[in-house]
């Protein structure tokens, strides 16, 4: 088997489990592996330590299969990891929840591999080399495992051109899905698309934190910043809020969101539609004096690498510093980030510098995290990406 030998004293993260290893990490590489190859991984005396894919354009040079350094990657493998994945989450099928996250890559132990559930479609997203070398192994087993025939793919992410690999985007297997594929969460009804949509057509692991507005909305008006196609706004109009108002950039999202009022039988007038950059429009607001009782950020992700977190703080000091303006007195705020690189610590220190900038005093109500579809291995703190506070003045 073709090996890496690890820099003296990098094989400490190998034997805590993480399931990265950076190319700086790596001393030697031994054998010329190719692209999504599967290699041993030895520490600095080559005694072995683990097995992983191999992924030379990419600054994760290799991504752990298994810490058995004799195990040998067969569609075995996968089967019974497919097989624990859709056990994790029976209860939630027993529950009548049939859209979720069925495999979240590394906390489901393999790595780069996303599936998503919207009822009777699959969407996957192949997005490292390894997968990619076994993507028709892994078609197989998700179709066999799921027991549903339609699978799409949405390997269309920036993530892949770090991996060397192009983007990719179509029908795999079963029929070709529709334009919008119509769902239910918590009884409220959305149309995703699948095909076009962001991520892989919705934000699933918004699911729990979406039904908790619903306790906060009754009565109050609501700003919904980076609206997408209105889950948040969804929930706070059946829960009887005054009015809202949505906003965000994407005109494609905005029209989907104004359908899912009606699908929903809301009243339509009930929600404004701003169609803009949210920075502007606070600031907007802002100078216009306009003020909500609730007001929810659910903005993108600000720092897509490590490297990019400081300009994100910013970011996010700005947004919340901007919304604490726009909110009454005892106004609630729902502020998230799903940057990877800033952990709830974090984020609650930016809030609370945006707070005393606005010279407003705040408490937190309520810390939140992405629905248990997205586990979080202990193992890997990168996989609990999504943070969330519901914060009172």
């Amino acid at each position: 088997m073709k090996f890496i030998v690890l820099k003296p004293g990098r094989e400490k993260s190998v034997i805590r489990r993480h399931p990265w290893i950076f190319s700086g990490a790596i001393n030697e590489v031994v054998g010329e592996p190719s692209i999504g190859e599967t290699v041993q991984v030895r520490d600095s005396n080559k005694n072995p330590l683990a097995i992983a894919s191999y992924s030379p354009h990419s600054s994760i040079r290799a991504r752990i299969w298994d810490w058995n350094p004799s195990k040998i990657i067969t569609p075995d493998f996968f089967k019974k990891k497919i097989e624990d994945a859709i056990y994790l989450r029976q209860s939630l099928t027993e529950k009548n929840r049939t859209n979720m996250r069925l495999i979240y890559a590394e906390s489901d132990g393999i790595p780069g591999l996303i599936v998503d559930r919207y009822f009777d479609w699959i969407v996957v997203q192949f997005l490292t080399a390894g997968v990619e070398l076994w993507r028709n192994v892994l078609i197989q087993l998700i179709q066999e495992k799921s027991k549903i025939q339609n699978i799409y793919e949405r390997s269309d992410v920036d993530v892949r051109a770090l991996e060397g690999l192009p983007l990719i985007a179509g029908n795999l297997c079963g029929k070709e899905p529709p334009n919008e594929v119509e769902i239910s969460e918590n009884g409220l009804k959305f149309l995703v698309d699948i095909k076009h949509g962001q991520k892989t057509g919705f934000y699933l692991d918004q699911c729990d934190n979406r039904a908790k507005i619903q306790g906060y909305a009754r009565g109050k008006s609501i700003l919904d910043c980076f609206c997408y196609t209105g889950g948040f706004s969804i929930y706070a109009a059946s829960a009887g809020a005054l009015d809202i108002t949505c906003i965000d950039s994407s005109h494609n999202a905005l029209e989907l969101a104004k359908k899912n009022v009606l699908l929903n039988n809301l009243p339509i007038e009930l929600v404004n539609w701003v169609e803009g950059d949210v920075f502007y429009e606070l600031r907007k607001m802002r100078d216009q004096n306009k003020k909500f009782d609730l007001i929810v950020l659910d903005p993108p992700k600000f720092a897509p690498t490590s490297s990019q977190i400081q300009k994100a703080a910013r970011g996010y000091k700005d947004i919340n510093l901007l919304a604490l303006k726009l909110l009454n007195p005892n106004g609630i705020l729902f502020t998230f980030s799903c940057s990877g690189g800033i952990s709830m610590d974090f984020l609650q220190k930016i809030i609370a510098d945006a707070a005393l900038d606005a010279g407003v005093k705040l408490i937190i109500l309520e810390k939140l995290h992405q629905s248990v579809d997205h586990p979080i291995a202990i193992n890997f703190p990168e996989s609990e990406y999504l943070k969330g506070l519901i914060c009172k003045i």
